[in-house]
């Protein structure tokens, strides 16, 4: 069997000394790598484990329910959630019922661009919203997401440089493996139709779409919020209100 990637995370109710210990050699008898291991969040622990015999990870599950000073909360097949958590030792927060939508604040810049990176160095089609109030980050962190995943970014329609309105791109521009960035608010208020041509073709391309003002872009024009695979909202702090009211206006005119 190929060897695959799993993600294991347990509360600690007691940490006694040497418990990481007989944890790991358990996971050594058994032929299981340890990848990563961090802490995650207050008393927890995850790893990421490597083996080529599923029935393996199976019986590990079943031999720490009879160790008394832990309590496995998650035993699965690695998701980009998780080897983010281990590597950052913090959870990404999601909302509880739409799992698409993960939440970020100004200060886990850091974790967002690492997971932005992860995403975009994923081949074939894929759309990503970007909700966020002005000057907090977001054409910043999509430009650093696509620096760690050694791809180039094209600028459809911006505002980080007054108002971008493009109506072609060169060949060059137009590679599948660009990451394309759009603001939703400019692309449907302030295009033409050229400029919604070229929209259409690169929604259409096997490619990484950014769209920043989602819910804009979703009411402006023929795309829904079932296009988007990812939902990411990034704050100030936890507590703002993204509101576009706040700043329709300085789109209205040009």
């Amino acid at each position: 069997m190929e060897m695959k990637q799993w993600y294991m995370e347990y509360k600690i109710h007691k940490n006694r000394p040497g418990l990481l210990g007989d944890i790991a050699s358990l996971m050594g008898m058994l032929e299981i790598n340890i990848i990563t291991i961090n802490g995650v969040e207050d008393r927890t622990r995850g790893m990421l484990l490597q083996t080529n015999d599923d029935e393996k990870i199976e019986l590990l599950g079943k031999l720490l329910q009879k160790v008394d000073n832990i309590t496995v909360n998650a035993l699965r097949a690695t998701k980009l959630v998780d080897i983010l958590a281990v590597r950052h030792g913090r959870y990404i927060e999601r909302d509880s019922d739409d799992r698409k939508t993960f939440r970020f604040t100004r200060d886990e810049l850091g974790l967002l661009v690492d997971f932005l990176g992860e995403i975009f160095k994923r081949e074939g089609n894929q759309v990503i919203g970007l909700r966020g109030m002005p000057r907090v980050g977001k054409t910043e962190s999509i430009i650093a997401g696509s620096v760690c995943s050694n791809k180039r970014w094209t600028f459809v329609s911006s505002t980080l440089l007054r108002q971008t309105v493009r109506s072609q791109l060169s060949d060059d521009e137009m590679n599948p493996n660009n990451v394309f960035i759009i603001d939703g608010i400019v692309s449907t208020i302030r295009s033409n139709e050229k400029h919604f041509a070229l929209l259409q073709d690169i929604m259409k391309a096997p490619s990484t779409k950014v769209i920043e003002h989602p819910d804009i872009f979703v009411r402006e024009s023929e795309y829904e919020y079932s296009d988007f695979d990812y939902i990411i909202e990034l704050r100030n702090s936890v507590d703002e209100v993204i509101s576009y009211d706040a700043f329709a206006d300085q789109y209205e005119g040009f």
